[in-house]
């Protein structure tokens, strides 16, 4: 089930945000691998930056996901955010 302002949480979460930021770098890994690994002999270092930047991108998606948010979640009450 969705929470009834999923539009507003898909354009102003920040988890959404990281988390998008984080499947990029999943993407991209072994393109970037493959075109070091022409022109680096040992690309070990490129693989271990591409993956602590994964790691750091989805803690930080995590942490974003439990702050709150005045624009997504609206007032502590459990009111809806306000339009806007």
């Amino acid at each position: 089930m969705l929470v009834h302002n999923w539009r507003e949480v898909l354009k102003r979460a920040w988890s959404i945000r990281l988390m998008a930021l984080a499947l990029l770098c999943i993407v991209l890994e072994p393109v970037i691998n493959f075109v070091a690994g022409t022109w680096i002999p040992r690309n070990v270092y490129m693989q271990l930056a591409m993956s602590v930047m994964t790691g750091l991108l989805t803690a930080a998606a995590i942490v974003a996901r439990i702050v709150f948010q005045q624009q997504v979640s609206g007032e502590l009450n459990g009111k809806p955010p306000s339009e806007g």
